[in-house]
Parts: structure tokens; sequence; C-alpha cells
């Protein structure tokens, strides 16, 4: 079979602080994007999706991650 099978795709849940000033910026970014999409999305759908992009463009994390699944130690 081609396909390999499908990952785990349960949502898990997740309750996080954040600060006020933090708050008010992903409230601003919820309406930078609806002004740039013409979709307006609320701030909890966002936050996964920004979080999956934050750690897909940090190339150390993915060269640590890499090293891991291989058993090496990342320098």
């Amino acid at each position: 079979m081609k396909l390999a099978k499908l990952p785990e795709r349960t949502p898990v849940k997740m309750t996080i602080v954040l600060s006020p000033s933090l708050a008010q910026r992903l409230r601003e970014y919820a309406v930078f994007y609806a002004e740039t999409y013409s979709d307006k999305e609320e701030v909890a759908e966002l936050i996964p999706f920004m979080l999956e992009a934050f750690l897909d463009s940090d190339a150390d994390f993915r060269k640590a991650r890499r090293a891991a699944t291989l058993g090496v130690t990342a320098s």
C-alpha cells in the first residue's frame, strides 16, 4: 500500500494563560487576518495554525528533531 497509516488526528485541548498585551496582539492579528483574507476567524481558531507555522519555520528545532529521530546529538 502506498498510503502510510494516517497519523493520530484526535484534537488535544490545552489551556494557556496569556499576558494582556499578548492577548491584545492576537486579537489585532485576527483583525489583520480578516482584512487580508476577507474571512473572519476567532483567535482560538488561528492559534494552532500560527504555532504550527512557527515551529515549521524554526530551522534549529527541525534540525534537533531530525537528530533525535536518528539518535544523534544535535550540535
